[in-house]
């Protein structure tokens, strides 16, 4: 019976030995636990990652011949289950500073290394945030010196990417889609709704990206993965957590964020939340004096008065506070299942438009109040994980996501009682169903599903705020429904250790269906709809002679389909300027080519170029029109020319990205990105135009310090300028925007600005950057 129980009892610490095994992951030179380290295998298809204390599972690795094992950093090492069972399953890493190679989610929805990519993508991690303390996830995508960040007002934040910009690049949050059918294509601020503290990893994808993602992928993909909670890997609970406070004077920001992760062995959570609240920005002394801001508008006794502003270099009003809410939990009950439900909530208040309080007219302010309303980001995703050894997959992934939107506008002109609100709330719902298919060594295979839905209610309000009567007003949209369909396949093929191939395709169909009220505007329709559909590819190939340079190339085509705002919006784009609806739009098609090389000398120095050549057809543009067979009509009380959105034009952008790092000596490194970008888009008269979101030449230069204590930088980030007749033809009309060059029209000037950040663990515990 003795003999029993203990054959029974060597059993089961054999049977939990194989499903839990354990490898450590530390430092080498300080010994020091290392989390967030990737484990990535193609054969089996497993990954991933070490929590707070270095430690991961790794049964799921069992019999791979190669396991990489990467962290940034830090240098890229290979080894077999077999050698790091021969280990004891604890490892070091080396510390280098220079990576070539890591495993990123945005290029295929699922696990691939950038050594298989032939697309450019680059990551921000959290610890690049803990130095950086960007105050949004706007400014986040910005540090990166490859993403061009736009703000008409302090509470905005649009990226440009290779030329194109709002609706023409894809958001995507924990593998879901974030685009909705009102993304516009005048400057967008929904990325500021995402919290930069909640973030475990973020990519950018660029070029590119409708074979996976559809509609909206023709710039880029952002990628944003929020955090994951860890799970225990002994019997004991794994709390681990952050605490943050912050202040900065530019504006007067007081920022509060916590986040705790409980793990147990099957069942893990986080919570995290984060309060800030920003006052006035003020801006720098070193800039045209057309940008300074020598009045304001104020309610006094009943009435508008137009006010002195004390200090000229306030932008009033344009401070706001924030609220972001995040709750995940993560349930895993065998090796093979992980189910994640996910609960984002973000909520700003009021904010002002800053660019629309700099318009006059008759010499005075336009607007006595111009503001966004709350801007509202809720989403629910529940995400189930599955491996399995079968002919159909070795990854299955299930996202259901719902996510509700609200924005709404408000304004009034200077000495009218009259408030306008337009108000609109959009609830998106989603399925996305991916594959992945491991054959052998050589070729994988990802394949799936996705079907998404938005329901788009906008309202319209007239408010006297004397008497305090309302009455129904003009809706910014009409009430509508937009649905996309869509299947996908990608093959990637290893034809050698050093040269591999991807190709992609996808077919999507999609339905607008839109009733508009006519009540306000004497539209000769009630009801518009699409229904059409697009077939994108990708092919690309990535050759690496040897481990420290690669070659890379990559074509294909990417479609944006017509949304609620391209179909139905009502607007003023422009003083004496309205844009009305256009019910007969179809796809936008764009064509791209990029190559690129990186080479590492001696893991001392690294350079990565990537040219890109990008041709858009059917571009939608807004161009004048005509309703009714007239060219202008009265709108808000002036006499407005007439404009729609039309597929009326062309456009191209082409452009370099370069940047090198050097580790010039221990500890110390210099690293530096420049973009430079030409668009051009065709006018009515078929003439070109430089194209509004191929941003001026940018980027950024740094000189890092660091050692187990220190974190040091400093850095310039730095923009070239458009002169008049380099701005865009319907910017140029657009004089409250812009500085004045000698014969009175609006250019953009140069600039640069010159930072220094340091952060100072005190201990494992508390550290304090400034």
């Amino acid at each position: 019976m003795l003999r029993a129980k203990l054959v029974l009892t060597f059993c089961l610490l054999c049977f939990y030995t194989l499903k839990a095994q354990v490898i450590t992951i530390r430092d080498a030179a300080t010994n020091e636990p290392l989390e967030m380290v990737t484990l990535f295998s193609e054969q089996p298809k497993a990954h991933t990652t070490t929590n707070s204390k270095g430690q991961a599972n790794i049964s799921s690795f069992k019999d791979a011949k190669k396991i990489h094992i990467m962290l940034f950093g830090y240098t890229t090492v290979t080894k077999s289950y077999e050698e790091l069972k021969a280990l004891n399953f604890s490892f070091t890493l080396k510390s280098s500073g220079i990576s070539m190679d890591e495993v990123v989610v945005s290029a295929s929805r699922s696990s691939q290394t950038t050594k298989d990519i032939p697309s450019k993508v680059i990551s921000v991690s959290s610890k690049d945030v803990a130095l950086q303390n960007p105050q949004t996830a706007a400014d986040l995508l910005g540090m990166s010196g490859k993403v061009f960040i736009q703000k008409s007002q302090q509470g905005g934040g649009s990226p440009m990417i290779r030329g194109f910009a709002t609706n023409r690049l894809l958001y995507s949050v924990d593998g879901v889609r974030m685009n909705t059918a009102i993304f516009r294509s005048g400057n967008i601020q929904n990325v500021i709704s995402l919290d930069a503290f909640a973030m475990e990893k973020t990519e950018v994808f660029f070029g590119p990206g409708s074979v996976i993602y559809g509609s909206d992928a023709i710039g880029g993909v952002m990628s944003f993965q929020t955090l994951t909670p860890q799970f225990s890997l002994n019997d004991s609970l794994l709390v681990k957590g952050k605490a943050i406070t912050r202040f900065a004077s530019a504006n007067s920001e007081k920022t509060g964020h916590f986040h705790v992760n409980l793990g147990w062995k099957k069942f893990a959570s986080v919570t995290s939340i984060t309060y800030t609240d920003y006052d006035d920005l003020k801006m720098g002394s070193h800039g045209p004096d057309d940008y300074l801001r020598p009045v304001y508008v104020q309610r006094i006794n009943g009435m508008d008065s137009v006010i002195k502003n004390s200090d000229s270099r306030i932008q009033m009003p344009s401070g706001y506070s924030q609220v972001n809410v995040m709750q995940k939990f993560r349930y895993s009950p065998h090796e093979k299942w992980d189910i994640q439900y996910g609960f984002h909530y973000s909520e700003t208040s009021d904010y002002g438009r800053y660019d629309r309080h700099l318009r006059t007219r008759n010499g005075l302010p336009r607007y006595a109040e111009w503001s966004y309303g709350p801007q509202v980001w809720m989403m629910n995703n529940l995400t189930v994980t599955h491996h399995d050894k079968n002919p159909f997959y070795n990854e299955l992934v299930i996202r259901l996501a719902h996510q509700r939107f609200e924005e709404s506008r408000i304004d009034r002109n200077l000495n009218s009682d009259i408030r306008n609100t337009q108000t609109e709330q959009v609830n998106a719902y989603s399925v996305n169903v991916d594959f992945t298919k491991t054959f052998n060594d050589k070729h994988t295979l990802y394949y799936g599903a996705e079907y998404v839905l938005n329901a788009v209610t906008s309202l319209g309000e007239l408010s006297n705020i004397v008497n305090n009567e309302q009455q129904i007003g003009p809706a910014r949209y009409p009430q509508a429904t937009w649905a996309s369909y869509g299947v996908y396949v990608t093959d990637h093929y290893k034809v050698s250790e050093k040269f591999s191939l991807q190709a992609g395709a996808r077919y999507n169909q999609f339905v607008l269906d839109a009733v508009f009220d006519t009540t306000f505007y004497p539209l000769p329709f009630t009801t518009a709809q699409i229904n059409d559909g697009a077939l994108t590819g990708s092919f690309g190939f990535v050759y690496r002679p040897t481990e420290k340079w690669v070659l890379s190339s990559n074509v294909a085509t990417a479609f944006r389909s017509p949304n609620v705002d391209d179909l139905g919006k009502v607007f003023d784009s422009e003083p004496g300027a309205v844009t009305i609806p256009n019910p007969n739009l179809k796809a936008e098609y764009a064509y791209n080519a990029d190559i690129g090389i990186a080479k590492l000398f001696s893991e001392i120095l690294k350079i990565d170029v990537s040219a890109y050549y990008t041709i858009l057809q059917n571009a939608l543009v807004r161009r004048d029109f005509k309703l009714n067979g007239q060219d202008s009509i009265v709108y808000f009380g002036e006499l407005s020319q007439v404009q729609a959105v039309q597929n009326a034009a062309f456009a191209t952008v082409y452009g370099v990205q370069s940047g090198f790092e050097w580790n010039i000596v221990k500890h110390l490194k210099l690293s530096s990105d420049i973009n430079y970008q030409i668009g051009v888009e065709e006018l009515d008269d078929a003439t070109v135009s430089p194209s509004r979101h191929a941003a001026p030449w940018f980027g950024v230069s740094r000189l890092a310090y660091t050692n187990n204590k220190w974190s040091i930088q400093f850095y310039s980030m730095y923009s070239g300028g458009r002169t008049f007749n380099q701005l865009p033809q319907e910017e140029k009309r657009k004089t409250e925007l812009y500085a004045l060059d000698a014969n009175g029209n609006p250019y953009a000037p140069s600039w640069y600005t010159l930072n220094l950040k340091a952060l100072y663990s005190i201990n494992k515990h508390f550290s304090v950057s400034a």
